[in-house]
């Protein structure tokens, strides 16, 4: 078998947390004096981590960056308490995480959201299934699509680069996936385009989680 590994991204791809984010998001907007913004608008901002999805959620002003830095930890704060209120995982990723475990396939999951609240997310949500490593944004971790944490979880896992598959559903995690050397895939359900995931360089598509075992075969 070619593939012996699965990168997930997180947000997106194993769970959908977007009305957990909206919310914390607006609430911190809100209590602020600023306008909220839709699921739909949320849903842009989602994909380069916290700090930029304060950037994105702010109103145009000369002091936006110093905004941004006010208001980054409020975000982080008011999400620690909302992470797993509404996020689940999408339909059919059980299946596929079972499939993938019986074929004895080495999972990990690489994501932006800061480190600690990745863990919580995949330790409340997924806690069946057995990670290799779950990675989020630290200081020793820098965001996708830098692909250090790709490879360093290829390093742990004693798989070659090439011997991986990452799904994602941004073109950050398409270009990650290149970058490092990895099979690139896409996913349709998550927060952007068809078009966008593969004129990022997405090498193939799945419109359902099980749609994977295909690549397997």
């Amino acid at each position: 078998m070619k593939y012996r590994g699965v990168i997930f991204d997180l947000d997106g791809t194993l769970v959908n947390s977007l009305e957990d984010i909206a919310d914390s998001m607006n609430s911190v907007l809100l209590r602020h004096g600023f306008p909220p913004h839709d699921l739909h608008t949320c849903k842009r901002f989602i994909g380069n981590g916290v700090k930029n999805l304060m950037r994105e959620a702010l109103p145009e002003s000369p002091d936006k960056e110093e905004l941004v830095e006010k208001y980054y930890s409020l975000l982080v704060e008011e999400y620690q308490h909302n992470c797993v209120n509404k996020t689940r995982p999408y339909d059919g990723i059980a299946e596929m995480l079972n499939e993938l475990a019986a074929q004895e396939m080495k999972l990990a999951v690489f994501s932006n959201k800061l480190d600690e609240l990745t863990r919580k997310v995949v330790t409340t949500l997924l806690p069946n299934w057995n990670f290799e490593a779950v990675l989020g944004f630290s200081a020793a971790i820098p965001r996708k699509p830098n692909p250090q944490g790709a490879l360093l979880i290829s390093q742990k896992a004693g798989i070659k680069p090439e011997n991986f598959i990452f799904v994602g559903d941004t073109d950050v995690d398409m270009l990650t996936a290149n970058s490092a050397g990895m099979y690139a895939v896409g996913v349709s359900w998550g927060f952007r385009s068809r078009e966008e995931l593969l004129s990022s360089g997405a090498r193939h598509l799945l419109d359902h989680p099980l749609d994977l075992m295909q690549i397997l075969k």
